[in-house]
Parts: structure tokens; C-alpha cells; sequence
């Protein structure tokens, strides 16, 4: 047996609380994330970065311009601009002069890049729900509806 005592919640200061949820939330995500990770990268031969990109253009089919991409996605633009090269080269995004910004290049999925996303997506999805498994319908909407409620706050606070 444990010896270690584990702390009571309802007597710890509401900090400890907050921090231990973080701790979790951080804990949880990262473990999604490496899975998803190894699925990408084994059975698709993909990586996590390519995937995020295309799935921002897949939702703006008009084209991105590179900072709103890196912005999007909260990472530098070296980064984006590596992938985005990658991705071009490969014949899935293709770069169209920016009509409003004549030094910015727009970057959008090739009619290719939209079928090889589309493929992705769907296993993306199943993956997820897989590993999702589970939590049924009011786990779901509880956790959603908690998230949103911090996200609101979150986003209040800028």
C-alpha cells in the first residue's frame, strides 16, 4: 500500500486546486498529443505541424497569408515557412500573390493537398474518438461546457 498521504481537496486553499486542474488539463492534452503524434507519424508517415497547417488552410480555402497561419497556430513564422516549403514542393499548397498586399504571398491547398487533408482528417477523427472512447455523451458536454466557460474567461482577460 501507499503510505503517501494524498491531499484532500475540499481542505486545500482553492490555489492548490486551480493548479493541481492545470496540472492535469496539461498532463491529459500532452498524452492526446504524443498519441496522436505517433499515430501521424506511423501509419501516415506525417507529422502533427503538417497536419495543423493544412487543417488551417482546409478552413480558408481562399489562402492565408504565412503570419496569419503562424498566428493561428501560435508558432514563429520560420517555422510555417519550413513546412509551407514542404508542403509546396510536394504539390498540397500552392503560394498566389496577395491581391491586397503586393509584398505577401498567399498560401492555399492544392486541389491534391485538399484530397491527402480530407484522408488525414477522416483518420484524424476516428483516432480521436477512439482514444475519447471513454467518455460518454454527458461527460462530453460537461467538460465542453467547463472549457468554454474558462475559455470566455480567458479571452475576457486580454
Amino acid at each position: 500500500m501507499n503510505s503517501e498521504k494524498q491531499p484532500d481537496p475540499a481542505s486545500e486553499p482553492i490555489s492548490k486546486s486551480r493548479l493541481r486542474l492545470w496540472l492535469s488539463l496539461l498532463k491529459t492534452s500532452s498524452m492526446i498529443e504524443d498519441e496522436i503524434r505517433r499515430r501521424l507519424r506511423s501509419e501516415l508517415d506525417w507529422t502533427l505541424p503538417r497536419f495543423d497547417v493544412m487543417s488551417t488552410l482546409s478552413r480558408r480555402p481562399e489562402g492565408l497569408k504565412m503570419s496569419e497561419i503562424s498566428k493561428m497556430l501560435r508558432v514563429s513564422n520560420g517555422n510555417i515557412t519550413g513546412i509551407v516549403d514542404r508542403l509546396t514542393h510536394e504539390g498540397l499548397v500552392l503560394r498566389i500573390a496577395s491581391p491586397s498586399d503586393r509584398r505577401a504571398n498567399l498560401v492555399r491547398l492544392t486541389p491534391k493537398g485538399e484530397q491527402v487533408f480530407a484522408e488525414h482528417a477522416t483518420t484524424h477523427e476516428a483516432w480521436i474518438d477512439e482514444i475519447l472512447s471513454g467518455l460518454n455523451a454527458n461527460d462530453i458536454e460537461g467538460m465542453m461546457s467547463r472549457l468554454d466557460h474558462l475559455a470566455k474567461f480567458l479571452e475576457s482577460q486580454d
